[in-house]
């Protein structure tokens, strides 16, 4: 007679959940009251439907994409760590990003409140290879995946006195250890436009990278891309996007105006104070390049420019 031993990881099939109970965990959890969890599988869900995006095939590079570890890896991320680029990405477990709601005010006829959930229903991702040029000198290629950001000026509906756009990121402290770490930045993180140059075709709301949703160490769950300006143009995790009339300040143009313009065009025929910009270290091999003129995309923005502007 054959007597069959029960290893320590089998169990009796009487004991093995139902096929029905499995495949409806999600309303299981619902019932039980596990509402944290089970936004956290709707989020996961909702992003599985968006990522990867289509690839515009329009906006090319001329150097190989950088590698996913190093582009979400070292990052410029003052809310977290002002100094250690390398040390952001493990400081970012506790931000949350999910709900997110972004506030469209100002000089504009649909003022609103737009669960980032709900934007994302009324506008098509789309995937693009892009140059990334960061002040202090280094680069990289990244694909990110957004929306253009005339867009949601289509949404916003600008009045005919709108003439810029202020962005805002979120301000939480808790959440954020390098606000405590330096508090003497005047926090939250704000940056503006023109609005010509927020309507422009390349300026891009970006909610991905690599084909999936973006980390945090990377602006999550919402930033924006100006691929033709140094990168601290590109704010990061936005709250609020206004219209104004006037332009606004911009915080790196209030805490060191002779470094930082408000335009911040990539220009290698410029230098920073403190540096040359003629030239670039690609990350993460740091290959010199020669740096371009608006990044190489001149053909797309250099007629919004005198030259003279900074």
């Amino acid at each position: 007679m054959l007597i069959k031993r029960r290893r320590g990881w089998e169990i009796p099939e009487s004991e093995a959940t139902p096929e029905e109970a499995f495949w409806n965990r999600r309303e299981i959890l619902r019932a039980a009251g596990f509402l944290g969890l089970g936004g956290l599988l709707q989020a996961a869900e909702g992003a599985s439907k968006l990522y990867p995006a289509r690839r515009n095939e329009k906006f090319t590079l001329d150097r190989p994409v950088t590698p996913e570890w190093a582009a979400t890896g070292f990052n410029n991320y003052y809310e977290f760590h002002p100094t250690d680029k390398r040390a952001v990405k493990d400081l970012t477990g506790r931000f949350k990003t999910h709900p997110w709601t972004i506030e469209i005010r100002g000089q504009v006829n649909n003022p609103q409140k737009l669960d980032l959930d709900d934007l994302l229903e009324k506008v098509e991702l789309e995937e693009r290879l892009y140059r990334f040029r960061c002040v202090e000198a280094w680069s990289m290629a990244v694909p990110w995946t957004g929306f253009p950001m005339r867009r949601l000026i289509e949404i916003a509906d600008p009045k005919p006195k709108a003439k810029y756009v202020r962005f805002v990121t979120a301000n939480r402290p808790a959440e954020m250890p390098g606000m405590r770490k330096a508090p003497w930045y005047p926090w939250p993180y704000y940056e503006g436009l023109r609005l010509d140059e927020a309507a422009n075709e390349l300026t891009m709301l970006v909610t991905g990278a690599y084909g999936k949703p973006l980390p945090v160490q990377n602006g999550a769950p919402i930033r924006l891309i100006v691929p033709w300006k140094y990168g601290f143009k590109s704010i990061k995790s936005i709250v609020r996007i206004e219209f104004t009339a006037k332009r606004p300040r911009t915080f790196w143009n209030d805490v060191q105006p002779r470094e930082y313009g408000f335009y911040a065009n990539v220009d290698p025929a410029r230098p920073h104070p403190r540096w040359s910009q003629a030239t670039e270290k690609v990350i993460p091999n740091m290959e010199v390049r020669r740096t371009l003129p608006y990044n190489g995309y001149g053909e797309w923005v250099a007629e919004m420019y005198t030259g003279k502007e900074y």
